[in-house]
């Protein structure tokens, strides 16, 4: 039913330096820059900066992965490490490294099949949820598939346009925080399909605008439906 991930929003406190964390440090290249927001590409997907002054603000605390070529890891690890105290995980043979923004998102860089050079691609978020059972039938109405659920702590992860993990609170390598109202954009044929399938379980419908729809999940998470194309509205 969803078939790409539009964007990722963060809130964050002062601009500038999340700015150049991303576009300096990550070298992700900048698509849009204003004085309340900032608009990068993580390959397809955009990663948008937004000031808390207005509604939507972004995620607060959120974790989520970036993709990299596997060849370009010891090098991303050793130009990082100079200047952050980095965390390491391995997951089958790939490995990802885990820092902090400067407004303390969780972020993390994994070893993917992807082409480069450099970040190509955002292809996880963690969403923090009051309910696993809950947040769990809410996703997998919209399409994403339960792939794994955890023995060591209360999480569940689920494949759709990307990789998506619902936690519990509780304290880990990401601090124990998956992320508070989290802005996600996704791509649809049909928005209105997307509502009608979870009209019964959203918190509130923010819009509706045939081509596109605002949702809030039942943990006050933020999604939009949209059809593929230039975003005219966040």
């Amino acid at each position: 039913m969803l078939t790409g991930l539009s964007w990722l929003a963060l809130e964050v406190k002062h601009l500038e330096p999340a700015r150049r964390f991303y576009a300096e440090t990550l070298s992700l290249p900048v698509r849009e820059d204003g004085a309340d927001e900032c608009v990068l590409a993580a390959g397809e997907t955009d990663l948008v900066l937004r000031r808390p002054e207005a509604v939507p603000r972004g995620g607060l605390h959120t974790h989520y992965a970036l993709s990299i070529p596997a060849d370009e890891y010891d090098e991303w690890w050793d130009r990082l490490s100079e200047e952050y105290d980095l965390e390491e995980a391995r997951f089958g043979s790939s490995r990802s490294l885990y820092l902090y923004d400067p407004d303390g998102n969780c972020v993390e860089l994994g070893q993917r099949d992807v082409a480069g050079p450099g970040i190509d691609g955002l292809f996880e978020v963690v969403l923090e949820v009051e309910s696993l059972e809950r947040a769990r039938e809410f996703y997998e109405t919209l399409g994403f598939r339960t792939v794994d659920v955890g023995a060591d702590r209360k999480r569940v992860r689920l494949n759709g346009p990307m990789a998506l993990e619902l936690w519990e609170p509780h304290l880990g390598i990401a601090d124990g925080r998956g992320g508070v109202h989290v802005d996600l954009g996704f791509e649809t044929d049909d928005p209105g399909a997307a509502l009608e399938a979870v009209a019964n379980r959203v918190g509130r419908v923010e819009r509706d605008a045939g081509d596109e729809v605002v949702v809030r999940d039942p943990d006050g998470h933020w999604l939009t439906f949209r059809q593929p194309g230039p975003a005219t509205e966040r």
